[in-house]
């Protein structure tokens, strides 16, 4: 049984991560600790576990053997190096770091600890994504040449988003920086290596920080990204096109629509969509505990999430210089 303290109930998803962590019966949340004391307290009565007011007895506790980091995100760089130097295994939200160094140091402790790593990118367990993935890995599309991601929804219009999540020191921005590390990740998996962005953001309801946002990357191989994001936009879908040499994709919402040269003679076709059975990352980050169960990095791993923190650190720099930035 992995006993398992969650860090901080900062993040909006944090109580869903305890909840799916107690439901694995390989797995249990023992204690809680937030920079927030109130607040980590009142969870803890409610998680029935023990409430930590110092993060370094939390790392120096033998009994807990990993942590689920969900802190703000300015807090990440602090709390990460000192839960791997402690070998305490990882969870964490994105982004990794909101600096290239800090994210570099991480995965250093982590590489040299062999801290079982994973980063929640819950979208590479769509079964349409890797669906997708395949047809592209396959060649069935040819040599890929552009590839857009849409995803946003309304919280800064429908106010359900909590209040700190505008807050851009504990954030390091906004839309983008948040739901928009979605199509950041999917498109460094689809696209490969990135190397410059060019970003545009705006903010539609005076937030300190933008709600509406697109960049646009190139890539190593020739490839043209498009990330789009933003709080601020109702009854839109979740937005998939990929365009190769040979053919083309799309996903719209969980719907995949394909068509290429050899297979479907340039029409358009719907294929039925097999079920992958990706793990969900908190899942797999404990079967990789408990049954050293060796998950494809690519989905979770440490070095997807240093080259996130490299896409957002250049997309915030191209967004306040209007010139593209080097990833």
């Amino acid at each position: 049984m992995i006993n398992v303290a969650m860090i901080s109930g900062w993040h909006v998803h944090a109580k869903g991560y305890a909840r799916e962590i107690n439901e694995n019966e390989n797995a249990r949340v023992c204690a809680v600790w937030d920079e927030d004391e109130a607040r980590g307290k009142a969870w803890a009565e409610e998680l029935g576990c023990t409430f930590y007011k110092r993060f370094d007895d939390v790392v120096k506790d033998p009994a807990i053997d990993a942590v689920a980091v969900v802190s703000p995100t300015n807090l990440h760089a602090k709390l990460l190096l000192k839960a791997a130097k402690a070998g305490k295994h990882i969870f964490t939200e994105k982004v990794l770091t909101l600096k290239n160094e800090d994210a570099e140091k991480v995965a250093k402790a982590v590489r040299e600890n062999h801290i079982r790593f994973v980063i929640s990118f819950p979208h590479k367990c769509s079964d349409a994504l890797n669906y997708v993935k395949q047809l592209a890995d396959t060649g069935k599309l040819g040599r890929i040449t552009y590839a857009r991601l849409r995803n946003c929804h309304s919280g800064s219009i429908d106010n359900w988003l909590p209040p700190h999540f505008y807050d851009a020191k504990q954030c390091g921005g906004g839309a983008m920086m948040d739901l928009g590390a979605h199509p950041m990740y999917l498109l460094n998996w689809f696209l490969g290596k990135p190397l410059n962005i060019q970003s545009v953001f705006t903010s539609i309801t005076d937030k300190p920080v933008e709600d509406n946002a697109v960049s646009v990357i190139e890539f190593e191989n020739g490839a043209i990204g498009v990330s789009e994001t933003g709080f601020v936009s109702r009854c839109d879908r979740y937005e998939f096109d990929i365009s190769g040499t040979e053919g083309a994709a799309r996903v719209t919402n969980d719907t995949v629509e394909y068509c290429n040269l050899a297979d479907t003679d340039r029409k358009w076709i719907t294929p039925e969509v097999p079920q992958y059975h990706i793990p969900s990352p908190v899942n797999a980050w404990i079967d990789s505990i408990v049954n050293g169960a060796d998950f494809d990095s690519s989905y979770f791993g440490i070095d997807g999430a240093v080259e996130l923190t490299k896409m957002m650190t250049a997309a915030y720099t191209s967004s306040t210089g209007g010139v593209k930035a080097n990833v």
